[in-house]
């Protein structure tokens, strides 16, 4: 199952004039019975929404305040990710007429207010955000919205965001739409929300909920696969010059080869694929190959086997990657090792949904085609994983026989390619006398059978810490700031996910402006220091789009390089 929890707006989603319709509560219960969990993200403070929703204790957590309380119906435990306002800020918006309701958090008000609210925040010196919100304006620490609630209720619940579909319909639902893995709309949702949803519904509200609620009982989302390419991890280059990209979710992927023509490497830029994107993996490692990557957990050494249990305890933890390193297990034992760990990480797999991919180096000590003990018995959901490999005539054939793509390398490719294919018993037309460079991969897919050539990536060193600086954290006197061309305002966005809030809620005659004047671009390429995205925000700036589609343009640029929040 690749869909474990479902995460709703309240206002204009779930609910129409404040009620949630008897229906949608039964489709709230028929899903959670099927072991998924529930999590409400809304703007209201906690006891308004409980006075309106007395079925609120449905959901396993609830974010409220525009995510800076998250509450746990079953333990009452409520826990405040922000300071409450302070009491100088609520007397001068008094003083200033604005009028105004204070959460624990919080602090909310309307249009046209925020100019006011804005004059208050310079004066008392803190550094709070605006949050649009049909009309509302919510008044927020900064760095705290719908996704960073929504991160840590699902940190709190050993969750993912990958394992996450998120539906709402406005302004403010911007930054956890994009923070899940399959972000919908519901039929009535603001046009700048349906244009980065993966899919709209058809019909609006709680009933556009129970049709999503629907299609996850259904069909697990299946059918919208293809619609996630922004997901998608390239792993290099076919000889016209696009890119080779693969779906991070369902991919049964053989690497094999002679040494010393680039597996490694490859295997080392699909891991760095998978970090930047921040999909759990666990690596098996029977040589002791990959003890030194960067913000990785490793267990076991070169004197100590990593207990099963212990690897299991650090998966849990859905932002954990972890190396499994097997070099003291004896050759002959590694098979049952590896089937033991197999089968407990299958089980973590089938209630949290990750971690999201496995890899097995040296996968012919893992999983052998011949062994005493007989085959590993492979489940029917056993997906997700790399297996590498010298040889692929030595792994299990079951194992085999679940792949659907092949990348081959070395210095006799075509003999390589046939001893797979004759394992899957697919018929393949080989080019004669093929000839691999250092670096070359041919490719075979089960939905592409005629193989192709790729170059593929070489890693570079993440500079992780900085990446999700730029993604979720402050960067200070480098943030972006929108004031339009009288300067009416002077909205602060400290990161790339402030910057698609801010920019959801700005008018289009301040978005246009800064579009004009290519300051979109600028920022990328001179604060955020990612050329490739700036070259993206050029083209989309020299378009001459309107300013709905140049904001979808450059926001979903966003999203496909960075993982929000990270």
């Amino acid at each position: 199952m690749r869909y474990h929890i479902l995460t709703t707006d309240y206002d204009g989603t779930l609910a129409s004039d404040d009620r949630v319709a008897p229906g949608a509560i039964g489709a709230l219960k028929q899903l959670k019975a099927t072991g998924r969990k529930l999590i409400l993200v809304t703007g209201r403070q906690l006891e308004e929404l409980k006075s309106v929703f007395p079925e609120y204790s449905l959901f396993d957590r609830i974010v409220a305040e525009n995510g800076a309380v998250v509450y746990c119906p079953a333990t009452l435990e409520i826990q405040l990710l922000g300071a409450p306002p302070p009491e100088s800020f609520k007397q001068l918006l008094k003083k200033q007429n604005v009028p105004f309701v204070v959460g624990q958090v919080i602090v909310a008000s309307w249009e046209p207010y925020q100019d006011a609210v804005l004059d208050a925040i310079r004066s008392t010196g803190l550094e709070y955000q605006l949050i649009f919100n049909k009309g509302a304006i919510m008044v927020l620490p900064p760095g705290i919205n719908k996704a960073t609630g929504l991160h840590h209720a699902l940190h709190e619940l050993h969750l993912s965001e990958h394992n996450t579909v998120a539906i709402g319909d406005a302004e403010n639902d911007n930054a956890m739409l994009l923070a899940a893995e399959c972000a919908v709309a519901v039929q009535n949702a603001l046009p700048q929300i349906a244009g980065i949803a993966d899919w709209t519904t058809d019909k609006p509200y709680g009933d556009g909920v129970v049709q999503l609620i629907d299609r996850l009982i259904a069909n697990d989302l299946e059918d919208l696969d293809l619609c996630l390419s922004r997901h998608y991890l390239t792993l290099g280059r076919q000889m016209d010059g696009s890119p080779f990209r693969i779906c991070p979710y369902g991919e049964k992927i053989l690497l094999a080869g002679t040494s010393g023509f680039g597996k490694t490497t490859l295997a080392a830029a699909f891991i760095e694929k998978l970090v930047a994107k921040a999909y759990q993996f666990c690596l098996i490692d029977p040589e002791g190959d990959y003890q030194e990557l960067p913000g990785v957990l490793t267990i076991g050494n070169s004197s100590q086997p990593p207990p099963v249990s212990e690897v299991i305890d650090l998966l849990t933890k859905a932002e954990e990657n972890v190396v499994v390193c097997i070099l003291t297990v004896p050759l002959a034992d590694r098979r049952d090792y590896f089937k033991k760990l197999w089968h407990a990480v299958a089980e973590l797999r089938r209630a949290t949904g990750h971690p999201h991919f496995i890899i097995m180096d040296e996968a012919h000590h893992l999983m052998p085609r011949e062994h005493s003990s007989g085959p590993v018995e492979l489940p029917e959901d056993f997906n997700s994983f790399m297996v590498i490999t010298t040889r692929p005539e030595l792994l299990d054939r079951e194992l085999v026989k679940k792949v659907n793509t092949a990348l081959i390398m070395g210095e006799v490719p075509d003999q390589a390619m046939r001893s797979f294919t004759s394992l899957v018993a697919e018929e393949i037309t080989l080019p004669p006398d093929q000839v691999l460079q250092k670096g070359d991969v041919m490719v075979w897919q089960k939905s592409h059978p005629q193989p192709r050539l790729i170059r593929s990536d070489m890693p570079v060193p993440l500079l992780l810490r900085h990446k999700r600086k730029y993604a979720t954290g402050d960067m200070g006197y480098n943030s972006f700031y929108f004031n339009g061309p009288a300067h009416r305002t002077n909205l602060k966005a400290s990161n790339l996910l402030m910057f698609i809030q801010m920019g959801s809620g700005v008018d289009d005659e301040t978005w246009s402006y800064h579009l004009g004047r290519h300051d979109y671009s600028k920022w990328f390429r001179n604060s955020v220091k990612d050329e490739k995205l700036a070259l993206c925000a050029e083209k989309i700036e020299g378009e001459a789009l309107n300013p709905y589609a140049s904001r979808k343009a450059i926001f979903q640029a966003i999203a496909e390089r960075y993982t929000l929040p990270a």
